[in-house]
């Protein structure tokens, strides 16, 4: 479980892919701090475990479900990313909840020198997103700062630019997407009662129980 707090921009040294997947090297210092194989750092958003430190960072593998699903398959030696520790108990939740799930990618329309950054979306994401709520973008806890037509914006703040691979992205780039969870919690309990009314129409107040109908 993370946050959406970057605490580091790390840096991609190394990709050496296989059959499955591939196996990333990355240099950092923050993350490493106090991390040991078995550990969970989130990159670019993606939730993955540390298999390997190095003297200089740490080793992860990715699966091809993961390269697919997000943008991992498309870094290549060089490229700066978005790190972040699993969160500890006790933590300020400087964010919001984040999973490290990554749902789909999305890409980069617009940004103006006032930080208003534009983003597509794919249309069966759009229904999860609502105005001044949270979303996750490469690992980065934002607002919606609004919904646009197959889209949504954010406000980034100077810091955020600086601190984080969204200073260094352009029109056209391609972004990881997280959801927030608990919107795709609530659609899911919920799905039986809203099929239930769909197909039988709204029940009447005498069959929900109505106090002022059992009291008669």
């Amino acid at each position: 479980m993370f946050t959406g707090i970057v605490e580091e921009l790390g840096e991609l040294v190394a990709v050496e892919r296989s059959s499955d997947g591939a196996r990333l090297s990355l240099a950092a210092s923050v993350v490493t701090g106090d991390s040991s194989p078995g550990d969970s750092i989130a990159v670019n958003g993606v939730c993955l475990t540390v298999v390997r430190l190095t003297e200089d960072g740490f080793d992860v593998d990715v699966v091809d479900e993961t390269l697919r699903r997000s943008t991992l398959g498309e870094l290549v030696a060089g490229d700066r990313v978005n790190l972040e520790r699993a969160m500890a108990l006790g933590d300020r939740l400087g964010g919001h909840i984040v999973q490290g799930h990554v749902d789909d990618t999305a890409t980069l329309l617009a940004a103006d020198a006032d930080g208003r950054t534009e983003f597509s979306l794919p249309p069966h994401l759009a229904h999860y997103l609502v105005e001044k709520g949270s979303i996750t973008v490469d690992g980065i806890s934002l607002t919606v700062a609004g919904l646009t037509e197959g889209g949504f914006s954010v406000a980034l703040i100077p810091t955020t630019r600086e601190v984080t691979t969204l200073g260094l992205r352009s029109p056209g780039d391609r972004v990881n997407i997280e959801v927030d969870a608990l919107a795709k919690h609530v659609e899911r309990l919920m799905a039986p009662q809203l099929d239930r009314l769909t197909r039988t129409g709204a029940p009447r107040a005498a069959d929900n129980g109505d106090s002022r109908e059992q009291a008669r």
